[in-house]
């Protein structure tokens, strides 16, 4: 069981312990001695290791993705703490615990599996409640959809996260459709469960979170309509409209083309699992960042490189009286560095921080990012307002 975990670490600790290698660098000192840097995981985040000895032997011991034992001397440099390692071994899977090293949901794994069984048992239309059984009445599947993350990099980035907030958003649709009769409910629900079932097959998250091939090459919203449509064919009489809107549903939830949507969401429901999906994504974004500084008394978190923007921390209820006179701004400029790790396809956009955040990263494969825009004022700005429009829906 490990003992020591990355967000316990202090300067000139004597650390040894067991860690996941998300990345290994070879490089060469202007000295002409090579080093390797380290990214160093465990679910509680991320260490610098630096090996600037026997380099060449400790290369040939394990490579990327591997768990590794790590012998080192805590230090921190340039504000930022690293491990400098002076001597590691390979270990084994059977002598690690994944939940150790990945970042786990705090909801239970049972609890939420009997929520979304519950969820599917209660809908009314049996064609949609046989499709969902369909899915989850297949263990492999079932293991898998409660095991994966929600993302890479921008929500739910923890194990369980992708069943976390497909419940969520089933549980706004439940809301929204209280207050607004009329909609189709059971249709919705199947957008909620099913809006990001493709991530089964794009994200691999046995040891370390990134894409599969297929889900750098196809994306999950692709792969999500061919799993739907191949548990549909296998329904007898499954009635085709309700298939194809359906299917909308899954083509639209990104919004927009240039956040990766293939269509734009053309029915009431599918506008509002866009905006629910995008709700609950950046409400889990926005927690998650401020959550990784507790020990940071300022009222404002670090700057944030992809919603380009400090957070305010403290809750509307505090008195401004009672913040430290030196939180109550952030510093004015961004800071140049942070540490933090920047999906590759946002690297060049994020070193821009006037840009528009609209186009600064990516939710759901990544690949861009919806910023922090919430209305739809917003979202729509410079496009036609138009949602039934075909005159500008070539694709």
């Amino acid at each position: 069981m490990k003992q020591v975990f990355v967000e316990n670490v202090q300067e000139r600790d004597w650390v040894e312990s067991p860690f996941l290698v998300r990345d290994k660098v070879m490089a060469m000192a202007k000295n002409g001695k090579p080093y390797m840097t380290l990214k160093l995981m465990d679910r509680t985040g991320e260490i610098e290791g630096r090996v600037w000895d026997r380099v060449d032997e400790f290369a040939t011991r394990f490579e990327k993705d591997d768990f590794i034992l790590a012998r080192g001397k805590a230090s921190v440099y340039l504000g930022k703490m690293q491990l400098v390692v002076q001597d590691l071994e390979r270990l084994s899977d059977e002598q690690v615990e994944l939940s150790d090293f990945l970042p786990v949901s705090t909801r239970s794994p049972e609890e939420m599996e009997s929520e979304l069984l519950a969820k599917v048992a209660s809908l009314r239309d049996g064609f949609i409640r046989r499709l969902l059984e369909s899915f989850f009445a297949d263990p492999e599947f079932l293991r898998r959809y409660r095991t994966a993350p929600a993302a890479k990099a921008m929500h739910h980035v923890y194990l369980g996260g992708l069943l976390e907030h497909s419940l969520a958003v089933a549980n706004l649709v439940d809301d929204i459709c209280r207050r607004y009769p009329g909609l189709n409910h059971d249709l919705l629900v199947a957008g909620a469960l099913l809006h990001d079932v493709g991530k089964v097959e794009e994200l691999c998250y046995e040891r370390s979170f990134d894409y599969t091939d297929e889900g750098k090459l196809i994306g999950h919203i692709v792969i999500g309509v061919e799993m739907v449509d191949e548990k549909i064919r296998a329904i007898a009489d499954f009635p085709r409209r309700t298939a194809t809107l359906l299917k909308h549903l899954l083509l639209s939830h990104h919004g927009q083309y240039e956040f990766g949507s293939p269509k734009r969401p053309k029915t009431i429901e599918a506008v509002i699992l866009n905006f629910l999906d995008d709700l609950d994504s950046k409400i889990n974004g926005v927690r998650t960042h401020m959550e990784r500084e507790p020990d940071n008394q300022s009222g404002w978190t670090a700057y944030h490189r992809l919603y380009d923007r400090y957070f305010f921390k403290h809750s509307f209820g505090d008195e401004a009286e009672g913040l430290p006179r030196e939180a109550a701004t952030p510093a004015s400029d961004p800071p140049a560095a942070q540490g933090r790790e920047i999906p590759p396809q946002t690297q060049v956009a994020a070193a821009k921080p006037q840009a528009p955040a609209a186009k600064t990263g990516g939710k759901g494969g990544e690949q861009r990012s919806r910023g922090m825009s919430f209305t739809l004022g917003d979202q729509l700005r410079g496009k036609s307002l138009d949602l039934f429009s075909t005159e500008d829906d070539k694709e």
